[in-house]
């Protein structure tokens, strides 16, 4: 998990030095190099293209297109670390959608909890002036989009290879974003060319090492190591974009972080101790 936050963060810094190409030809490129390596590792181990679990497979592809859309406009538009800790909320949206569509139990820690990380979110925003509420909307529809994907995978755990859920989400990505690219398509140099490859083959094993995680381990014991991202996040911001944080905004990211570890970890608890 360690491994797939710092590559899932190094794509991000490259995203933003690509902040000048349009989100769909950003969200297309990533997808067409991620889709080139899946499609060669499936090949060669012998597994389908489309998987088992079909109908949560393209579930999960529509929600991680759209939410991968809207994670790249915002950390175009306002600062990485911001954008990165609005992300973050998705594990709210998925014990809201648990609990809507699937009945699943929230104890009372757990709302504190939610309702905490809440008021970070608001802290994040309201205390930045550079955090817009359109983008600020668009940052939150994105973890909710994330959140259904979260879901869409725990249903196909049992059912398909991880690199067979992930491809999913490039074989309509893919199609998709490059139509809606090729209208607005920007020139690109042979150092944005070099950036794009490097954002599909980090994203691609960030992606694949967080699944296998999330396959093999328990969920408390790996999600938590995910918000150290916030930390590297803050840090190029700071380093490379002189993106400084009011006091307000990094207690807000703080409290957006502490509250989600800790409930990931109680839900993980009770589930160990139920069983």
């Amino acid at each position: 998990m360690l491994t797939s936050v710092v590559l899932y963060t190094s794509a991000n810094l490259c995203v933003k030095e690509l902040s000048h190409l349009g989100t769909f030809q950003l969200v297309f490129l990533r997808s067409a190099v991620s889709l080139l390596l899946c499609v060669v590792y499936l090949r060669r181990m012998g597994i389908s293209l489309l998987g088992n679990n079909r109908r949560w497979l393209v579930v999960r592809g529509i929600a991680g297109m759209l939410g991968l859309a809207g994670f790249f406009h915002t950390v175009k538009h306002i600062p990485l670390a911001s954008a990165t800790v609005i992300q973050y909320f998705s594990p709210v949206f998925t014990v809201l959608l648990a609990f809507l569509f699937l009945n699943e139990r929230v104890h009372r820690s757990q709302w504190l909890f939610l309702v905490l990380a809440l008021l970070g979110i608001v802290m994040v925003k309201g205390f930045d002036p550079r955090v817009p509420w359109g983008l600020w909307g668009l940052g939150l529809s994105s973890a909710c989009f994330a959140a259904v994907a979260y879901l869409a995978t725990m249903k196909c755990r049992d059912t398909d290879h991880p690199v067979g859920v992930v491809i999913w989400f490039h074989l309509l990505a893919v199609p998709v974003m490059g139509t809606l690219s090729w209208g607005d398509w920007s020139p690109m140099t042979d150092t944005d060319w070099g950036l794009a490859l490097a954002i599909g083959v980090l994203s691609i094993a960030a992606q694949v090492l967080m699944t296998v995680a999330l396959h093999n381990e328990d969920a408390g014991m790996v999600m938590p190591f995910k918000y150290l991202g916030a930390v590297l996040a803050l840090a190029i911001g700071w380093w490379g974009y002189g993106e400084s944080m009011s006091t307000m905004s990094l207690a807000g990211m703080a409290l957006v972080v502490a509250s989600i570890s800790a409930n990931t970890v109680l839900k993980a608890r009770r589930s160990v101790s139920a069983a």
